[in-house]
C-alpha cells in the first residue's frame, strides 16, 4: 500500500469532502434537481417527498454512479422508488466524458466534480455521515468501489453492482462493502472481478456482503432491493 503522504490527495483518488464540514441551510423542495457545471453533464439530484427536512436528524445519501456510455437516466429509475420509500436523498453524478476518469487515465474532473455535488448537497441537507453510501453499475461501480475504499472516512458503505475493478492506492476507513455480480456475466467474468475484489477485502478487514445471481452484466430489481436493504437496513413490516 502506498503512503497517501507521499501524493498529492487527488492522485490518490482523495476526496476533500467531509460530511458536517458545511452548515446546511435552505433545503431543496422534493423533486428532481439539477446541479450544473462550467463544464456541462450536470449531476442530478432526487429529493423524495416526505424527507424529515425540519427534523434535527441527518439524512441518508446514496450516490450512484452511471456505467460507460450511460447517463444518470440510465441508472436513476433502479433506486428512485426505493429512495422515495425509505426517505434518502439520491444522488446520480455524470461523467464529463464517456466513462469516469479513473477508467480513461486517473483522477480528475470527475473526482472534482463529485466533491463539488457532494458540497452543494450538504450545503442543502445534513449527511447522515453513518449512512453515505456510494454505489454503481459496471464502470460506475469499479468508480464507487475504487472511490469508495479510498474514501472510507466519507463513504460507510460500498455497493459494487457488476464491478470490474478496483483501484486503491490507498485506504482510509472500512466502509461495508456489497458486491453484486452475474454468474453469467460476458463483459466481466464473476471469477476475474467480484472473487478477487472479495478476497482482497476480506484480507484488507472489510465487512463484506457478496450476492452473487443467475445472469449476465445487468441490473437485477431484486438485488438491487437487496442492496439498498444492505445500506438501509430491513424495513419494518
Amino acid at each position: 500500500m502506498i503512503d497517501a503522504s507521499l501524493l498529492d490527495g487527488a492522485l490518490t483518488g482523495r476526496l476533500a469532502f467531509r460530511p458536517g464540514a458545511l452548515p446546511a441551510s435552505d433545503p431543496l423542495p422534493p423533486g428532481r434537481h439539477g446541479l450544473a457545471f462550467a463544464e456541462g453533464r450536470e449531476a442530478v439530484l432526487v429529493v423524495p417527498e416526505g424527507l424529515p427536512i425540519d427534523a434535527p436528524l441527518p439524512l441518508p445519501l446514496l450516490v450512484m454512479f452511471h456505467g460507460a456510455g450511460g447517463e444518470a437516466n440510465r441508472v436513476l429509475p433502479h433506486f428512485v422508488a426505493h429512495a422515495r420509500a425509505r426517505k434518502f436523498l439520491l444522488l446520480a453524478p455524470q461523467s464529463m466524458y464517456p466513462t469516469w476518469d479513473i477508467v480513461v487515465g486517473g483522477h480528475g474532473p470527475d473526482l472534482e466534480r463529485l466533491d463539488g455535488a457532494l458540497s452543494t448537497v450538504a450545503g442543502h441537507f445534513r449527511i447522515d455521515p453513518t449512512r453515505l453510501a456510494f454505489a454503481g453499475f459496471s464502470d460506475g461501480g469499479s468508480y464507487a468501489l475504487s472511490l469508495g475504499v479510498t474514501n472510507g472516512d466519507v463513504a460507510s458503505h460500498v455497493i459494487g453492482l457488476s464491478a470490474g475493478f478496483m483501484n486503491a492506492f490507498t485506504q482510509t476507513g472500512k466502509p461495508r462493502v456489497f458486491l453484486a455480480h452475474g454468474r453469467a456475466d460476458s463483459q466481466l467474468p464473476i471469477e476475474t472481478s467480484a472473487h478477487p475484489h472479495a478476497r482482497r477485502l476480506l484480507e484488507s478487514g472489510h465487512d463484506l456482503t457478496l450476492q452473487p445471481f443467475d445472469g449476465d452484466h445487468v441490473i437485477v430489481p431484486w438485488v438491487v432491493g437487496r442492496a439498498v436493504e444492505f445500506f438501509m437496513g430491513r424495513q419494518e413490516p
